[in-house]
């Protein structure tokens, strides 16, 4: 079904009111939200005071790749968005390896720290007036040492950690003071007197741990996710110490870079070195044996040698025909001698290069001629032309002798050119093999001494490297410190403590209600769910426990006869005339149950109503205490003498006796529950009706004994006092299981001591400019 709009706001008025209620239960204690933001603030300023003034300096580095080429593929990468190729992940691991930042440490000698003391507050600094130089290992160092220095015209004193005092002379620097790990001399140009009344303290820390803590302190990262550009932090109460680590490391980090590459250049370059030597000496072998191999084979340079066997071979041949022709040249010339018989003349110039023999022939041509002239005129026996014909004959003997001279001095001679021939032959057909065997010994020449320029060339290219070697790192920004300290901050400070001020008091107050379990206020009692209404909420104010007359008009008695407007409204209607009982109990003794009854009998009798309290809570009577008497007889004693006039027990109440009557609870009896048990306590009650308007009986705690539960019966109407700030919620479920079992008669709640005397919450109900009475 649709809900009304009225419902609908009826519910947001619920929760307005809900919500009102809870900020009232925490404004209620609104001097301690006070007082812990007055504190925290007050803590704030003691922080901002004395708390270490961090700050924070930041370089940005570009690595650089050592990779020089470029290829195709990287361009097209490059083009599509490819990533580096450096790997930024391995350059942080690097750049906070513990390798390099030993150097740091060691370059600038951090493994001393040193700090300028004050009364509360002691600060690291980064140049003190005066020079440490420690003369022991870092390593020998099990744990921080610390040394307090003071300056002065007369020296430097130095306390160790066992009060033990050392003095040094500014007059003497660099002086060996015994018992010190280390020596100490005043920076030049710095006077001591400036610093007196200053106490510094330096601690000499293991490097070990001096490192590691480094590495804990610097922060090295990339600037965005698809960045080249890496970013060194470091937070510090000292500016020019950030400063001072961050640029060291970057020059650290570079330089091992710068080392690497030369490094890789030098063992190059050693290499290359050690190749020479080996190369040199097989181009020396190489060179000797091929001046052997020309030596034995009688070469100097191949294609001329090749050339002159061949001239040679050729005119080796030229000459073996020539002298083949003389040789036939010589034989015909023998064979025309020979065969010739009438000496007729011989041939002339016919080829023989012997001029000897061709001397002879032309000779004998001369006398053959002379003969044929002769021979006409004289006759063949004459005596000249006989004499012709011997000279003729002795000629043509001689020709024939010189002709085999010349032919045999001719066969020697091409004999000797025919091995001439057979040698020059021999020579060229062998010179392709040495040239194959030469071009072997060339090549591997070749070979070598291409390798050695090659290395020549590289060695120079690693000389050039080596000496010229690029940075690995470009620095974007040096180490850079912002003046605003990152820690603290003033307003982050303030807010918090601000917030602590609210929130501690706010956090106790939560768990002490968390873990709260009395009933403060009626909230409570709504919250369990107990069917049983709430009657009446009886305000604490502090020194005030009843009426102070019949017109009072004062918050509290407002609030009673409040109460007894609302417990006639709870009374059944009554026809006869008798008085109404109304019983007052609670669950433990102390929740005011008998101050409840008490001033609810004084309420009606302020209304002019006959009225008759009775004092039932017999082990432990409180009502006395209200009154003047202290000891009287009373109920007790009735109801162990039933003969006894119910009347003679019937005394005058505190204000107009005609009206407010009270019956005490009588001598203390061993058997309460007895008592009342028995048909006494009703034959009591049944003749009081008669003579009053209202019955107020004061019973015992139900929580405790059972007396009230004997009596419950004869009440129109059971009043269950739940004091604020005392009663546990337990209670109140015991009190509900009363109700469902029907134990206690017609039930309702009184809420007693509500508001802890903060009576300004609780007005809307009393006064109304009544002119209550204060």
């Amino acid at each position: 079904m649709k809900e009304t709009p009225f419902n609908l706001d009826f519910e947001d008025t619920d929760d307005t009111f809900a919500i009102k209620d809870i900020l009232l239960k925490y404004l209620r204690y609104w001097p301690w939200f006070i007082l812990a933001i007055i504190i925290g603030i007050g803590l704030g300023v003691v922080y901002m005071r004395y708390a270490p003034i961090i700050y924070q300096s930041t370089a940005k580095i570009k690595i650089i790749d050592e990779s020089q080429e470029v290829d195709i593929a990287s361009e097209a990468m490059s083009l599509l968005g490819g990533g580096s190729k450096i790997n930024l992940e391995n350059e942080i691991e690097i750049l906070k390896s513990y390798r390099i930042l030993s150097q740091v440490v060691n370059e600038l000698q951090l493994d001393i720290s040193f700090y300028e003391v004050g009364n509360i507050k002691t600060s690291r600094i980064w140049a003190p007036p005066f020079q440490i130089t420690k003369h022991i290992d870092a390593d020998s160092l099990g744990r921080a040492k610390p040394y307090i220095i003071k300056l002065s015209e007369k020296g430097i004193r130095i306390t160790d950690a066992d009060k033990k005092t050392y003095t040094s002379n500014i007059n003497e620097p660099g002086q060996s003071v015994e018992g010190l790990p280390f020596d100490i001399q005043m920076v030049p140009g710095i006077d001591p007197v400036f610093y007196e009344g200053i106490t510094y303290k330096a601690v000499l820390n293991p490097l070990k741990s001096t490192v590691l803590q480094l590495v804990k302190d610097i922060k090295v990262e990339t600037t965005s996710k698809n960045s080249e550009i890496l970013s060194l932090t470091l937070e510090s109460e000292s500016m020019d110490l950030n400063e001072a680590i961050i640029n060291t490391l970057i020059e650290k980090f570079n330089q091992d870079g710068v080392l690497d590459r030369q490094l890789v250049s030098q063992r190059t370059l050693n290499f290359i070195d050690e190749r020479f030597l080996y190369l040199g000496q097989e181009l020396d072998s190489i060179e000797g044996g091929k001046e052997v191999f020309k030596r034995s084979n009688s070469l100097s340079y191949i294609e001329a040698d090749a050339g002159m066997s061949l001239q040679r071979k050729s005119e080796t041949e030229e000459q073996v025909i020539q002298l083949e022709n003389q040789i036939s040249i010589s034989q015909i010339l023998k064979e025309t001698v020979v065969n010739q018989s009438n000496f007729g003349l011989l041939p002339a110039n016919i080829g023989i290069e012997n001029s000897s023999l061709n001397n002879l022939v032309v000779g004998y041509n001369e006398m053959s001629l002379e003969r044929e002239k002769l021979l006409p005129s004289m006759g063949s026996d004459h005596p000249t032309l006989q004499n012709l014909n011997g000279q003729l004959e002795r000629a043509k003997v001689n020709i024939i002798k010189s002709v085999n001279i010349y032919g045999t001095q001719l066969k020697n001679s091409l004999q000797q050119l025919k091995r001439e021939e057979n040698r020059a032959g021999s020579v060229f057909s062998r010179l392709p093999e040495k040239e194959k065997m030469l071009r072997s010994i060339e090549r591997q020449q070749s070979i070598k001494e291409n390798l050695f320029l090659l290395l020549l060339q590289k060695r120079e290219e690693a000389a050039i490297s080596y000496a010229v070697t690029a940075p690995t790192v470009k620095v974007v920004d040096y180490a850079l410190t912002n003046d605003i300290p990152i820690s603290p901050k003033k307003t982050i400070v303030y807010a918090v403590s601000l917030l602590a001020g609210m929130f501690i008091p706010f956090a106790l107050l939560y768990i002490r209600f968390t873990l709260d379990t009395k009933v403060h206020d009626r909230s409570d009692i709504e919250r369990l769910k107990a069917d049983i209404p709430i009657i009446a909420e009886v305000p604490f104010i502090k020194g005030k426990k009843g009426f102070d007359g019949p017109n009072d008009r004062s918050i509290l008695a407002e609030s009673f006869r409040i109460g007894c407007t609302n417990v006639n409204y709870m009374l059944p209607k009554n026809d006869k005339g008798q008085a109404q009982v109304v019983f007052v109990t609670s669950g433990v003794k102390g929740e005011g149950k008998t101050l409840v009854a008490y001033n609810l009998s004084l309420a009606y009798a302020s209304m002019k109503k006959r009225v008759l309290l009775i004092g039932a809570d017999l082990r432990n009577p409180a009502l006395n205490d209200h009154f003047d008497s202290k000891k009287s007889i009373g109920l007790s004693d009735y109801l162990s003498d039933p003969t006894m006039d119910w009347s003679a027990i019937i005394r005058d109440g505190s204000m107009n006796g005609d009206y407010h009557k009270v019956c005490f609870s009588g001598a203390i009896p061993p058997n309460a529950a007895e008592l009342l048990s028995g048909d006494g306590f009703g034959d009591f009650i049944a003749k009081a009706k008669a003579d009053f308007d209202y019955i107020i009986v004061d019973t015992a705690p139900t929580l405790l004994v059972t007396d009230t539960l004997l009596i419950s019966e004869y009440a129109d109407l059971t009043l269950f006092v739940v004091r604020a700030g005392f009663t546990d919620k337990r209670v109140i479920e015991f009190a509900k299981n009363l109700d469902a079992t029907k134990k206690l008669h017609h039930m309702a709640f009184v809420l007693n001591n509500v508001g802890l005397g903060n009576s300004k919450n609780y007005n809307y109900g009393y006064g109304y400019g009544y002119g209550a009475k204060k």
